[in-house]
């Protein structure tokens, strides 16, 4: 991968370098099989599907929100709550990096896209129209279109004639696409402070912010377009972007949602706020606070590209606890929620740092990036992440984030990592929810457009090999509306997957009968007794440990491409010793963990067996009432073939690269979720 002399000099140092509030209706129940919200089978037990329950069942009635907006209520509601699945990370062609590898499509497009509709991804024809077809198996029911809006200005003048910088020789290099016009402009994020060029922006940048603000609007407009107010309440369109700042080459990106059309005329870029704690201020002021009936999040993501600087433990300046417990509050109103899988790998966890307490866990090997031996940052940070360079921090990864905020919250009595999981793809083909590994046909345009290029090495500015299709996110909401699923996401009652639609239900409190898996009121009373995943349990009741329940159930794919079985579950703890320590461990709950199914990667053919779904109601046998801890599930599939072994059994054998046979590259993956945790907070003198 050539690496251009000004990110060697950065990462290196040496360059300074509106609405009603009307209620929901709370009487209707649907399963809404049809349409895709819906959990999917019953587990193996013989228990009916939670969506078809109703209110008589002991679930919530209104959820505890109201209508933000005006729209009609939606006719089909379920006080139990069903799974909706979407994708908050999609870039479109107003995007530097997508734009600039021959990406065409349009904001109205990516939301035709997660809506069952089709797109056109490069190589163009002679008209400037792709040439490759895609379309989803299945439609989303919610998306966001979130491109990155420091630099749609820059793009904007760059690609409309007549423009005031059209003519620039910048503008025409920019235009001429490839690896180093998109490197070119993504550079500029990266100092610190980033910059503009001055011949396309003008030497103050108002040219630039001008363009932006237009074509912030068209987002805006894009997303209202997309969206269903009526009583059918068929798709979820979210107002979005990524605010994309990059100092030092290391990754502090977040996604900016905002729950209703409800939103700034100019939200912050890293040019107005340059680093995320002026991000979240801005946010507070002239969103939450600002008496405009606006909310949003801020939602980070590929800490695996960080150096340990997205979640290092920085207060921006804070000196005293007081000052620091008022940055965390601010961190944790805002950032609800972590994108811990996505097309540039899986930030669950990893191997390789001396630091971190438990034994190794080899199920996060998974979708790395970097595997170890790497550099580890220890307690500092790095740089140069964004392009595979520099340390590799264990708060890259979520399980020691999550570990960290309990040791902070321990110091300050606030969390700031109090993290619920989502899954997304980071398209740049404006292809949102595109997850398959049959057919996979790349996320960035001319980067990855062919099997050869996939299983290559990239570019600067993408990788091809490392990466995968991406994940979803999904939520466990009354119903498909902008407020419903964002209240979801705020209590982090969500899941993440690595792509399938695999659903998992996990509820946690101190007495749930052993027979729950069998009874056909599970979900209901799951809330009634306890908290569901993204929650607190309640204070020790002072005596006992706590019960979880965890029901998993495998993505039944389609008819053309059924779905996979499930092999096992697994319930991930982390705790905090008497000494202040963070420890971690993996308890297998249900399913076979030995493994009774296999995958030829030769082949892609399966053998053996697994289960279509999983059900299991489990107490922690090593619970301490005196450690603060938290526990979240993780769903494994059984062994099938990563695409990149579809893409070589494609290739004729003649044409297949090195990779396609070197022992060392693994074409076998175990897709899989992850819920959300569930956390537990000792009172004083609790404890034995």
């Amino acid at each position: 991968m050539r690496i251009p002399v000004m990110l060697t000099c950065l990462v290196s140092g040496v360059v300074a370098c509106d609405g009603g509030s009307a209620r929901p209706p709370g009487d209707v129940a649907n399963s809404e099989t049809e349409d895709g919200g819906s959990e999917g089978l019953a587990d193996d037990a013989g228990a009916e599907s939670e969506a078809g329950d109703t209110a008589e069942d002991g679930g919530d009635d209104d959820g505890g929100w109201e209508y933000t907006e005006e729209r009609e209520p939606c006719a089909a509601r379920n006080p139990v709550r069903n799974a909706y699945w979407g994708d908050l990370h999609a870039h479109s062609r107003l995007s530097f990096d997508a734009y600039g590898y021959d990406l065409r499509v349009t904001p109205d497009e990516v939301y035709a896209f997660a809506k069952g509709g089709e797109v056109r991804l490069p190589p163009l024809d002679g008209d400037g129209v792709g040439t490759r077809v895609v379309r989803l198996d299945r439609p989303l029911d919610f998306a966001a279109l979130t491109d990155h809006l420091d630099l749609v200005g820059e793009v904007r003048l760059c690609t409309a004639p007549g423009s005031s910088a059209y003519d620039t020789a910048e503008c025409a290099a920019f235009r001429a696409g490839g690896e180093a016009a998109v490197a070119d402009f993504g550079i500029l994020l990266a100092g610190s402070p980033p910059r503009r060029i001055a011949a396309i922006c003008g030497a103050d940048g108002t040219a630039c912010a001008a363009a932006a603000a237009e074509v912030w609007g068209e987002m805006r407009e894009a997303a209202e377009a997309a969206y269903d107010r009526t009583a059918a309440c068929g798709f979820v369109s979210f107002v979005g972007y990524e605010y994309t700042a990059t100092p030092m080459v290391s990754n502090l990106h977040r996604l900016v949602v905002f729950r209703t059309a409800a939103v700034p005329e100019r939200p912050p870029t890293v040019f107005e706020q340059p680093t995320p704690l002026g991000l979240w201020t801005e946010l507070a002021a002239t969103c939450l606070d600002a008496g405009i009936g606006c909310d949003a999040i801020s939602l980070p993501h590929n800490s695996n590209w960080s150096n340990g600087r997205l979640f290092a433990l920085d207060y921006g300046g804070a000196a005293t606890l007081d000052e620091q417990r008022t940055v965390a509050t601010l961190r944790a109103r805002l950032e609800p929620v972590f994108e811990i899988f996505q097309h540039k790998g899986n930030q669950e966890c990893s191997n390789g740092f001396a630091a971190v307490l438990g034994l190794p866990d080899p199920v996060c090997d998974f979708e790395q990036i970097r595997l170890p031996p790497f550099e580890d940052c220890g307690d500092g940070v790095g740089s140069g992440g964004v392009i595979l360079r520099g340390c590799v921090s264990a708060l890259d990864f979520a399980r020691n984030v999550l570990k960290a905020g309990m040791q902070e919250e321990e110091r300050l009595g606030i969390n700031p990592y109090r993290l619920g999981f989502l899954g997304a793809t980071d398209t740049h083909n404006g292809t949102p929810g595109n997850v398959g590994e049959v057919g996979f046909p790349g996320h960035v345009g001319l980067v990855d457009d062919t099997p050869v290029k996939r299983l290559g090495d990239g570019t600067v500015t993408h990788d091809g090999l490392i990466n995968n299709p991406g994940g979803l996110a999904a939520v466990w909401a009354e119903e498909r509306s902008r407020d419903a699923i964002f209240e979801a996401i705020r209590r982090r009652e969500t899941f993440a997957t690595s792509g399938p639609r695999i659903t998992v239900r996990f509820f946690a409190g101190w007495d749930y009968p052993s027979d729950l898996c069998g009874r056909g009121d599970l979900p209901a009373v799951g809330y009634a007794q306890g908290v569901p995943m993204g929650g607190d349990l309640p204070p020790w009741p002072g005596a006992g440990a706590p019960s979880f329940v965890v029901r998993a159930e495998a993505d039944p794919g389609t008819a053309e491409a059924p779905g996979t079985p499930l092999q096992r579950v697994q319930i991930v703890k982390g705790w905090i010793g008497t000494d202040g320590t963070a420890h971690e461990r993996v308890f297998d709950v249900a399913g076979d963990p030995d493994g009774a199914a296999y995958v030829d990667p030769a082949t892609c053919e399966r053998s053996g067996t697994g289960h279509d779904s999983l059900c299991a109601v489990w107490t922690d046998p090593e619970f301490d009432a005196a450690a603060r801890a938290f526990w979240y599930v993780r769903v494994l599939e059984v062994p099938t073939c990563r695409w990149s072994a579809r893409d070589c059994l494609a290739l004729d054998p003649a044409d297949r690269p090195a990779v396609c046979s070197d022992p060392a590259v693994s074409h076998e993956i175990r897709e899989r979720a992850w819920s959300s945790p569930v956390w537990y907070a000792p009172v004083s003198g609790t404890g034995p």
